[in-house]
This record gives structure tokens, C-alpha cells and sequence, in this order.
């Protein structure tokens, strides 16, 4: 007698769900239900409460969304956005039956209330927006909710939402379903548990925090710090990484310096922050999704602004604060689509940043790169992921691998990238801050009404004195021959790609490789002597 297949895979289409619903999932192209999904769904549909960790990318959103779905057709922020996405895209087949609204974007209260007067089935929105339209009389929830889910629970309390929460809960209705979907059981989490779980079932999914090796490949080059600048001008511009990307720095400075000095080299790329407002955040992720940038640097600043960070490390000189959005954490949760590849130009302070970055590329069935740049002060938070990530392998073994690349032999992009940081100074890094808030002032629909009762203010703005600009040489989007490391000409014939795209080639040597060869063959300049024996030779 045969044992029944354990292993087996429980399919969408035998979950019992509706046919739209099954129709829908078709049309996203989801062949099989992910492990949080396969195991989520089926107790959501019996009435359980669920507290659910499973890792970044793991479809935790479709894991409560299609049995909020399920469950009206039976009885008749960034986040916020990707969860509205995703129920837009399940109730595409019944979106007659079905009417979801999104009350995140931050607009007046009053151009949100119609909708909610409608009745919707489904209400998406962050706690506080949740809150004030309750508090305003345009929500009520005592007699009328169902099901409460709560998304990435872990950042709810750090991004300061614990008394929202709690004053929503005095809301609720005694007899209500809830979810809690999260990457991680911290304590945050336990405790939104208690107020808001009933006898709930727990899914801790037995799985390593990242993809197998398998599927998600891990580097590390471990570098001085002014060393950065030139391995990413020189993997990017031979063509060593390939696809969209994600460079991740540690703060705002660091984001608009790398995209100074990238574009100086022809390097088309778009930087992601905390100042910049929501609906810009989402334009730039909407953007590189279709394609229009293939590079991001983002800055994830997830320690500056959670306030359980280590209150006794010494301070430093004050400076004037800046308004960042308490939201934001471009390494969780935001929905990137098709990431080739994380570069962490800086690399990250806590195990669970390197996660939650690296997170970003090989979702679902798709393969991935993660990269990362180490200097010596760095060596300490790299051994500790590599502590942490080989607890969550079975053999225990090192999940990084060395990236076999030698800096001497990008020698020439070293006086290359030397050349493109004379040009990114204090100055032009806080212009090119400048020059997006002034962007954003200008595109603003929020300003508009102003503007059109203060048109001069208007009329300033735009002819303001012009901002400085670095100046990009064309010399430095070429890449010559002689700069090209020989391995790769041998493997792959990039020096005759290379030649053929540069007409100048064929009319001798320009003046970078006059100057690049004169410093080569100055001792004092690049520390190289070759002896007096080559030196007899060439009188000759």
C-alpha cells in the first residue's frame, strides 16, 4: 500500500476559490501557490486568525489578499500602493461585485470621503489615514468589518504607529478575522499579537531568510573606501553587471554623490530617498519598473529613523534636522519588479538590512545577484551576516562568494573616476538636492491653487538663479581599448566591440591615453619602475 505524497503541492484551483478569482491568477501568470500562500490561504478561508512569517518576496500580499477576495464574493504608501495593486489585479474579473479604495496618498480628507460613502468592500491605507477618516465621521468599522489584515506588522510600531493602532483597535467589532503578515517574530510583533489575534494559528515557515544559492548568488569584494567609486564606474561600464539594479548607500549625501559621479560616465540613473514626498517615490519605482532607468540608488535609512536605535552611542555635532518621511525604507516591502541585481555600495549596519536589501532581487521563481562592497571598517557587520546567513543553511556554510576580480587591473578607471570626483563637491551635491525640491515645488498639485493666486512667487521660482551643474566630459562615456582588462578582451572580444564603437581609434592615440600613459611610465606618479634593463632595451 503506497504512502500518500506529503510533499505534494496544494494548486490554487484546489483551494476552492471562485473562478474569477482562478481566472485573475491566471492572468498574472502564477502557476503554483508560493509556501506562505499554499499554507495561508486554505486556514484564512476556514475563519482562522493567522500570524504569518515568511521572508521578503515570498508573497505575503497575495497570501491575505485573495482570501479577502474570496470572502466578499461569498457574502455577496508604498505599501499600502503594492497591497492596493495587487487587490486591483485579483478583483479584475469581479471588479463589478467588488470596490476597493486606497486612502493613503495624503490629500485632504474631504476629496477622499465621497468614495468611502460609496461603501467600498475593501479599504486600503496606513493607520493614521485609517484613523482620521474614522475620527472624521467618513469611516465606521464597530458594525461593519470582517476581516482586519495587517501588512509588514514588524515596521508598524518602529514607524511610530503604535497609538494608532491602538486607537483604532477600541474600533473594532468583538467578533472580527485578522492577519498579521510580517518577515520577522520580533517583539513589535508578539505584541500587536495580544491586541489584536484571537486564538490564532501561527505559520513560521521552516525556510532560509534568502533564496537557495541556487537561485539567489552572493559576492562580496572587499575594497578600500575610495575604491568604491571606481569598481562600480568600472563594473557597470564593462558590462560586468547586467540588468535592472538597485544601488543601495547608507544615507541622502551618499545617493546624490553616486549619481553626480554615474552620469559624469554616461550612466543613466535615478536616486530614491526619504525626503522626496510619496507620490514621487512611486513615480520613480513606476518608472524603473517599465524600464526607463535600469539603475537606482537608493538610500535606506531604516536605523536613522527607528527609534529603538542604541540611545547610548555618543552624539555628534547637531545639525539641522531634516523632514524625512517616517514611512519610508526603500528595502522593504516597496514592489521593485524584475531586480537583476543589489548593489550594496555601502554595506549595512544590522544582519536584517543586509536581508531585507538582498530581499529586493530574486523574488518568486526568478535568479538574482547580490553584490557588496566591504572596506576594513565594514569587516565587522559582514562577518556578523555571514554568522547569521550560515545558521540558516544546512551545512552551515559561507553563502558568500569571493568576486574573483583584480584591481589592478582597472588601473586606468582609477584616474577616470579620480577625475569625475574633482567635479562632485559639497556644493554641487546640495544644489542637486535643491534642484528636486525645486522640481517637486514646481510639479506639486498641492502647491497649484497657490501658484495660480500668487503667480509672481510662481514666476521667482522658475527664474531663479540656474543651479550648479556638473559638467559631464564626453571623453569619460567612452571606454578605449587600452582600459579594458585583458581577460575580458580574451573571453569575450569586449576590446573589438569596443573598437569599433569609438571612431577614434583608427586616428591614433587621444590625449587621455597620452596623459594615462605618460603617468604609467612616471615612477613617482604610479609607483611602478621597471627596471633599467627594460629602459637600455628601448634606446635601442
Amino acid at each position: 500500500m503506497s504512502e500518500p505524497d506529503e510533499d505534494k503541492t496544494l494548486n490554487f484551483h484546489e483551494m476552492g476559490l471562485d473562478d474569477r478569482i482562478l481566472k485573475a491568477i491566471a492572468n498574472l501568470g502564477w502557476a503554483t501557490p508560493t509556501p506562505i500562500q499554499e499554507k495561508a490561504i486554505p486556514l484564512a478561508l476556514e475563519g482562522k486568525d493567522i500570524l504569518a512569517r515568511a521572508r521578503t518576496g515570498s508573497g505575503k500580499t497575495a497570501a491575505f489578499s485573495i482570501p479577502v477576495v474570496q470572502k466578499i464574493l461569498q457574502s455577496k504608501q508604498e505599501l499600502c500602493h503594492q497591497a492596493y495593486k495587487n487587490l486591483m489585479e485579483l478583483t479584475s474579473c469581479c471588479s463589478r461585485e467588488i470596490k476597493c479604495v486606497d486612502v493613503s496618498p495624503k490629500v485632504p480628507l474631504l476629496t477622499q470621503r465621497p468614495k468611502l460613502m460609496e461603501k467600498p468592500d475593501i479599504v486600503v491605507g496606513t493607520p493614521t489615514r485609517i484613523l482620521a477618516h474614522i475620527q472624521a465621521g467618513n469611516l465606521s468599522i464597530k458594525d461593519t468589518l470582517e476581516m482586519l489584515v495587517i501588512d509588514e506588522a514588524d515596521l508598524v510600531f518602529s514607524f511610530g504607529y503604535e497609538d494608532d493602532v491602538k486607537a483604532i483597535i477600541k474600533q473594532l467589532p468583538k467578533i472580527y478575522q485578522a492577519f498579521l503578515m510580517s518577515a520577522t517574530l520580533s517583539d513589535d510583533v508578539l505584541s500587536l499579537k495580544k491586541l489584536v489575534l484571537h486564538n490564532a494559528v501561527i505559520l513560521k515557515l521552516e525556510e532560509s531568510q534568502l533564496p537557495e544559492s541556487s537561485q539567489l548568488t552572493q559576492y562580496h569584494i572587499k575594497c578600500e573606501e575610495e575604491d568604491k567609486f571606481t569598481l562600480i564606474c568600472a563594473l557597470l561600464k564593462l558590462g560586468l553587471v547586467r540588468g535592472k539594479s538597485i544601488i543601495f548607500v547608507n544615507n541622502v549625501n551618499r545617493c546624490y554623490k553616486l549619481k553626480l559621479f554615474l552620469e559624469q560616465f554616461g550612466i543613466k540613473c535615478c536616486v530614491l530617498n526619504s525626503e522626496l514626498p510619496v507620490s514621487s517615490r512611486c513615480h520613480i519605482v513606476t518608472q524603473y519598473n517599465e524600464g526607463l532607468y535600469d539603475y537606482i540608488v537608493a538610500s535606506d535609512e531604516t536605523l536613522l529613523m527607528n527609534p529603538k536605535t542604541n540611545p547610548n552611542e555618543p552624539t555628534k555635532k547637531k545639525h539641522k534636522q531634516i523632514k524625512r518621511d517616517k514611512e519610508y525604507g526603500v528595502s522593504r516591502g516597496i514592489d521593485f519588479q524584475n531586480v537583476s541585481n543589489v548593489i550594496n555600495f555601502d554595506f549595512p549596519a544590522t544582519v536584517d538590512t543586509y536581508i531585507h536589501r538582498v530581499g529586493r532581487t530574486a523574488r518568486g521563481d526568478n535568479q538574482g545577484t547580490a553584490l557588496s562592497f566591504v572596506n576594513m571598517k565594514e569587516m565587522k557587520s559582514l562577518a556578523e551576516v555571514e554568522e547569521a546567513l550560515a545558521e540558516s543553511t544546512p551545512d552551515g556554510d559561507n553563502v558568500f562568494k569571493p568576486y574573483n576580480f583584480r584591481m589592478e587591473e582597472i588601473d586606468g578607471f582609477k584616474y577616470r573616476a579620480k577625475d569625475a570626483m574633482r567635479a562632485v563637491t559639497k556644493v554641487a551635491i546640495r544644489e542637486a538636492r535643491l534642484k528636486e525640491i525645486k522640481i517637486e515645488i514646481l510639479t506639486s498639485q498641492k502647491l497649484k491653487s497657490y501658484f495660480e493666486d500668487n503667480p509672481r512667487d510662481l514666476q521667482v521660482l522658475r527664474h531663479d538663479k540656474s543651479l550648479h551643474t556638473v559638467k559631464s566630459s564626453s571623453h569619460l562615456k567612452d571606454v578605449p581599448d587600452y582600459l579594458i582588462p585583458q581577460t575580458l578582451k580574451n573571453l569575450s572580444g569586449r576590446g573589438r566591440q569596443a573598437r569599433s564603437g569609438n571612431k577614434q581609434f583608427n586616428r591614433g592615440p587621444t590625449q587621455t591615453e597620452k596623459k594615462f600613459r605618460k603617468r604609467k611610465a612616471d615612477p613617482l606618479k604610479s609607483f611602478e619602475f621597471a627596471g633599467l634593463g627594460n629602459k637600455k632595451k628601448r634606446k635601442k
